[in-house]
């Protein structure tokens, strides 16, 4: 399962998978024809939300330095 956010006219996936004994969350921006391009966000936590979580908050910080 992924998170949906848009964000300053644009649409993010957070996608998650399981990554030694926790989690790695991971930024995808949907772009107009479909497709995903990788943002260059990770982030790892001990549960899923933590890390997705996470990874929300870097993506959030790095759209407010623009």
């Amino acid at each position: 399962m992924a998170k949906h956010l848009e964000l300053k006219g644009r649409r993010y996936w957070i996608l998650s998978e399981p990554h030694g004994n926790g989690w790695k969350a991971s930024v995808a921006e949907v772009k107009e024809n479909g497709e995903n391009a990788p943002v260059g966000i990770e982030a790892t936590a001990e549960t899923r939300g933590a890390a997705d979580d996470a990874a929300e908050r870097k993506l959030r910080r790095l759209l407010q330095a623009y």
